[in-house]
């Protein structure tokens, strides 16, 4: 009997080696080397997928762009993050924690895209149960078939003999090739067949959707190299008690990564959201200390969000600081600013701050409304309910100037809000829209400007 040779292969960057290592030599991680069984048998070939054709170097200036094509959606949001639509043959990985609707979007567009043949494969669910799915979302499209395969050798040849249009693929975890000894979802599986799908889907010239599970820290499981080889990678956020839903790009070769797709989830699946500033803001409270709204660009779209803090006495010696849709280390930040430079102590107090609705900000310009719901909770001071305030906070507790705030200044306007403090550098240029525009220096001026 022959000896199982086995090798051990970093889940970042795909490095192997045959002996065991604590910080990988590749790229540096630490605990990311994993055993996998070495494969005694040639890896599958693209010629016995595909019928590849020679390449030979062209011209720029040759190439036409007269073919270009990409398929709308039907959903304006999806289109929006795709960068106009799915282009033909790319390969794009949806990702999103499990019960997020990553499935449920991919089978509203089936019933969207009627005109085009698609072919969804699953691994995880029998015909039945997809056509179970399929009519309590209201799925009726005679174009759409369904398959329920885990080969991956198999699936290409179905896709040679059917050439459809659009290709799903719902998970790539679940997919295995037979000349590979190691189990489905493991980091030579998740490579190989990813490879096999993204030649056959350049090949033949046929985009592929790839749903991809995540692990406990939130990121695609498998391979860091799987969100390389593929073109676009799409997150879905959110908070799956709430109804808000978030579709990000992280990555996108044929589009910004900077736009956002606001959806809802409800009964019948999920549905756009066009005006997020607004649900954002539903059910704000009124005549209470500690909230103040802000807003946050994303991509090219404006988003007013409400932000909470809270500042209690602490029971402990170590006060508690905890952030839900907000980076730890700059609220920490923030909160040592406002001791040395403002005079507002916290250091016997517990800081709590929420972004409402599941929403995440990064945006450094969202500092200031942080820095107003923290000093409105400890001084138990309300801020007025049609004020808003965007700005960046530096070290020394100035205000800093943030981008596109004319954009910022439209948003708040059609939504009502009459006072708006911003940055002072950048109220020098910019139309007020017959509101109160205030421009401020720092942050005790801010707070005196925005209480009632």
């Amino acid at each position: 009997m022959a000896k199982i040779k086995s090798v051990y292969i970093c889940s970042e960057c795909g490095y192997e080696s045959p002996k065991w290592f604590g910080k990988c030599p590749g790229c540096g991680e630490w605990n990311t080397m994993n055993e996998e069984i070495k494969n005694t048998v040639k890896s599958v070939s693209a010629s016995k997928t595909i019928n590849t054709k020679h390449s030979f170097p062209k011209n720029i200036t040759e190439i036409s762009m007269e073919d270009e094509v990409r398929f709308d959606t039907g959903f304006c949001e999806l289109n929006r993050v795709l960068g106009g639509g799915i282009v033909k043959g790319s390969l794009i990985l949806l990702g999103g924690d499990p019960g997020i609707g990553k499935s449920t979007i991919l089978m509203q567009i089936c019933h969207k895209l009627t005109d085009i043949k698609i072919l969804y494969v699953s691994g995880e669910e029998s015909l039945r149960q997809l056509k179970l799915r399929a009519n309590r979302l209201g799925v009726n499209n005679d174009n759409l078939l369904l398959m329920t395969e885990t080969d991956v050798e198999i699936i290409t040849e179905q896709i040679n003999s059917i050439k459809p249009d659009l290709v799903m693929i719902d998970s790539i975890q679940t997919m295995t090739l037979s000349e590979l000894t190691s189990s489905a979802g493991s980091i030579t599986q998740v490579r190989e067949c990813t490879n096999v799908i993204m030649r056959s889907a350049k090949g033949l010239d046929i985009p592929v959707i790839v749903v991809g599970h995540v692990n406990k820290e939130g990121s695609i499981a498998g391979p860091k190299v799987l969100e390389h080889i593929v073109d676009t990678v799409l997150y879905f956020e959110g908070d799956k008690q709430m109804s808000c839903r978030i579709l990000r790009a992280v990555k996108n070769r044929y589009g910004s990564t900077n736009e956002i797709g606001v959806f809802e989830m409800t009964d019948k699946g999920l549905t756009e959201v066009e005006n997020p500033s607004q649900m954002l803001l539903s059910g704000r409270p009124t005549n209470v200390s500690g909230t103040c709204v802000t807003c946050s660009l994303e991509g090219t779209r404006p988003i007013l969000a409400e932000v909470q803090g809270l500042v209690t006495q602490s029971g402990y010696g170590n006060p508690r600081r905890m952030c839900t849709g907000f980076d730890y280390n700059r609220l920490a930040l923030l909160i040592a600013v406002l001791e040395k430079r403002a005079g507002y102590y916290l250091s016997n107090y517990d800081a709590y701050v929420n972004i409402v609705g599941g929403f995440r900000i990064d945006e450094r310009a969202a500092d200031l409304a942080i820095c107003m719901a923290l000093i409105s909770s400890l001084k138990d001071v309300k801020i007025s309910d049609y004020a808003i305030a965007f700005g960046e906070i530096g070290l020394a507790g100035e205000i800093r100037s943030v981008s596109q705030v004319q954009q910022r200044i439209n948003e708040a306007v059609r939504l009502g809000f009459t006072k708006i403090v911003i940055p002072y550098h950048n109220a020098k240029s910019i139309d007020n829209q017959g509101v109160d525009v205030i421009g401020v220096k720092n942050i005790r001026q801010a707070f005196e400007v925005l209480i009632d």
